[in-house]
């Protein structure tokens, strides 16, 4: 929701818009810390660009409370399916699962208590049935890290329990623009935007 790039008020207000339920971040953990420490916030500058520092700038108390004090992992359950939502793994937010991982991790992170767990924080999608669990990563929807320009999400069917994969193609032309103007010294920020 906020961290990398320069329009969290916006973001948050389109969420706002949504039924969705939501996990707490590495960049909401960083924008917790930055909020108490102003070191926190200039080590995060200098490595992820202004994004913290606006999201402080931008959103109300209230905002900041709500984003900071987001649960993980999350249990839910929909239509008889048992969900857990997490970041990174269920244990650790900043974990990172990959589409390659250890299969040690990938079963430990596909637990038998759920029928679904969704991870996120590596950005790439990925997709594994482990016993009677699937895994998923639906990608990231901002910043996609699998060469594959465009907004990652995934639907799961509560009714037959698949998963779908979709990406969405949209022009990064402006905020490839706005991030090159921003913080010429991080490229990384427009580039991931255009990789392929």
């Amino acid at each position: 929701m906020v961290g990398y790039y320069f329009a969290p008020a916006r973001v948050l207000d389109m969420l706002s818009q949504l039924k969705c339920n939501s996990v707490r971040g590495n960049h909401e953990e960083m924008l917790s810390r930055s909020r108490i420490d102003p070191d926190a916030l200039y080590a995060v500058e200098a490595k992820y660009g202004s994004g913290i520092r606006l999201a402080l700038a931008q959103l109300s108390a209230q905002q900041l409370d709500e984003v900071c004090g987001l649960p993980h992992p999350l249990h839910l359950e929909i239509d008889g399916v048992r969900i857990l939502l997490s970041h990174g793994t269920p244990w650790d937010l900043d974990q990172y699962v990959y589409p390659d991982s250890a299969s040690d991790l990938i079963q430990r992170c596909a637990s038998a208590e759920f029928d679904l767990v969704v991870t996120g924080h590596t950005h790439y999608p990925m997709s594994n049935n482990t016993g009677s669990t699937v895994l998923v990563n639906p990608g990231s929807v901002g910043q996609p890290r699998n060469r594959c320009p465009g907004a990652a999400w995934a639907i799961f069917d509560t009714i037959d329990r698949t998963v779908e994969l979709r990406s969405e193609y949209y022009d990064p032309t402006a905020l490839v623009r706005e991030c090159r103007l921003r913080h010429p010294e991080l490229p990384y920020l427009s580039e991931v935007l255009l990789r392929t």
